[in-house]
């Protein structure tokens, strides 16, 4: 069994489309008013292994009970993935995710072949 202690940070991928950016953008305003949280670049293409426009939202572990909750409540139905941060980029994103709303399939062939290089 693995320790929590290898949690190293958290990500929020908020999705969002044309129609949706406003809601992210909320969202967005939401999360910077209330938490000490890194906020990523707006990707209004798709970017990695992310199929879809989406911006990130970098955590520590303590703020996980605040964040994720407040994020449950207030994603206006948009897709959120919740990952930890171990080391390991293609577990992180798919073994040890955590989806709200629909879970979108990710290119995780290319998250695989970022780490073998």
């Amino acid at each position: 069994m693995k320790e929590n202690s290898i949690i190293t940070n958290f990500h929020a991928h908020v999705y969002y489309n044309t129609e949706t950016r406003d809601i992210a953008a909320r969202i967005r305003e939401g999360l910077e008013a209330r938490f000490e949280v890194q906020l990523g670049h707006w990707h209004d293409q798709p970017i990695g292994p992310h199929p879809t426009s989406m911006y990130q939202v970098a955590f520590s572990p303590n703020q996980f009970p605040q964040v994720v909750p407040w994020l449950m409540l207030n994603r206006e139905g948009l897709d959120i993935l919740i990952h930890p941060e171990t080391g390991d980029d293609v577990t992180d994103h798919t073994a040890h995710a955590l989806w709200l709303g629909t879970k979108l399939n990710l290119n995780i062939g290319l998250l695989k072949r970022i780490n073998a290089s």
